[in-house]
């Protein structure tokens, strides 16, 4: 998991045809709280499991997923440091 201060540098964002490509590998829950990082990142993952619908468990696994494949990164919160939120890696 990458924790850092500051949004990714340009050598950690990915082309859209390759986010695209490695997202295609990826189960539909990892494919939805993608989409819902795209719309409105960056989220904890209470804030994704609520705009998702999917339950807690389930966003853990595809956040874990997405950062397996660096589709995905992390910070902590600036509003609450016990909070990690996430956001797409494009």
């Amino acid at each position: 998991m990458s924790t850092t201060t500051a949004e990714p540098d340009t050598e950690d964002i990915l082309s859209e045809a390759e986010f695209r490509s490695r997202l295609r590998e990826l189960p539909p829950s990892a494919k939805l709280v993608a989409k819902v990082l795209e719309s409105d990142a960056p989220l904890s993952q209470g804030q994704l499991a609520e705009e998702s619908l999917l339950p807690d468990r389930t966003v853990r696994y595809a956040l874990n997923r997405l950062e397996e494949s660096d589709l995905v990164g992390s910070r902590y919160s600036f509003k609450d440091a016990r909070k990690q939120v996430y956001f797409l890696n494009t």
